[in-house]
């Protein structure tokens, strides 16, 4: 469906722009460092944070054709790209790495994306890491039943996506020297660095392990605006060994966070970032006065106890791969 009579994604109504919110936290006062929470988790309910923004885009493009994404199987960006089509009348298919896990009861995550109306598609690991090979992309296209599909890359990051987190740092002028984020597929970040000002700077935190994602954000950056744009790096020190990895450490942390902020700590994500700044302020990375913003990019999916990815001892079996094919 195109032209007029396509679904809207601005029916959505989001929460634009997003509250900023300062937490008083005596780890970091007594620093001199002032903590404030980007609070992207509120924008809407089902499309958060950083999944309204890279999403919207291309939902808007796609002109109300079937949407094909991809993702592992405790994908946030699958859920969104769900939510999304069940919000707007949208046919969603999502390619699923791992074609052992097509003879399984669904996990919470896909099962959730079932409900939502997503079809899903199981295909081997080995198809999965050249899905960006045009060959191997129709091929998956034509096995889904999805020739007519608009693709929409794993975690959501194109060029679209990234003019669409453009405005968070937009959003965020005047209001912190030092914005930090964690990263995944790194669209976001490449976004939100375009979108400060020149005397703001970026922090990212990837949960990935491999050390990739430097490379695949300048190339997304480059994809969308032709050159960089804007001040970043990385700290790949606390991915806390890779994707949909904790440890007891960090769950002690994330736990003690939302007990002094009441903010329910993404586990994956966000609560690998906050531990990052952390240990940053602590190692006097930050000048004193040194206003920080913290993007909460998501909160905790619902799952049963044990059942879900938060476990300490999961396996790379839900670990999701860059935009050029890196494994984790």
């Amino acid at each position: 469906m195109t032209g007029p009579d396509a679904p809207a994604p601005g029916l959505l109504r989001p929460l634009l722009p997003s509250p900023v919110q300062e937490v008083r936290d005596d780890r970091f006062t007594r620093r001199g460092v002032r903590l404030l929470l980007k609070r992207d988790d509120l924008i809407h309910p089902d499309l958060i944070g950083n999944k309204w923004r890279k999403l919207v885009p291309n939902l808007t493009e796609a002109a109300g054709r079937p949407v094909l994404t991809f993702g592992g199987a405790y994908s946030n960006h699958l859920r969104a790209t769900a939510a999304a089509g069940r919000l707007l009348g949208l046919t969603t298919v999502g390619v699923v790495r791992g074609q052992e896990l097509s003879g399984r009861p669904l996990n919470p995550s896909l099962a959730r994306c079932a409900a939502d109306g997503m079809r899903l598609h199981f295909v081997d690991r080995s198809t999965y890491r050249r899905k960006t090979d045009p060959e191997t992309l129709a091929a998956v296209l034509r096995a889904a039943g999805a020739e007519d599909a608009y693709v929409v890359p794993e975690g959501g990051s194109n060029s679209l996506a990234v003019h669409g987190c453009r405005a968070l740092g937009e959003e965020l002028h005047g209001r912190a020297a030092v914005v930090a984020l964690a990263c995944g597929t790194g669209g976001t970040l490449a976004g939100l660095a375009a979108g400060l000002t020149p005397v703001q700077r970026v922090l990212g935190f990837p949960v990935l392990r491999g050390g990739f994602l430097t490379a695949d954000i300048r190339a997304l950056q480059e994809q969308a605006f032709g050159g960089p744009r804007g001040e970043w790096r990385l700290d790949d020190r606390f991915h806390f060994g890779g994707y949909a990895r904790t440890s007891p450490d960090l769950d002690a942390f994330a736990a003690d966070f939302e007990t002094r902020h009441g903010l329910p700590v993404e586990r994956l994500y966000v609560a690998k970032m906050l531990f990052g700044l952390l240990a940053l302020a602590q190692e006097g990375a930050f000048a004193r006065g040194t206003a920080v913003a913290a993007v909460i990019t998501g909160r905790p999916f619902p799952e049963r106890a044990g059942d879900g990815p938060h476990t300490t001892d999961r396996t790379s079996v839900d670990s999701p791969e860059g935009p050029s094919g890196h494994a984790p």
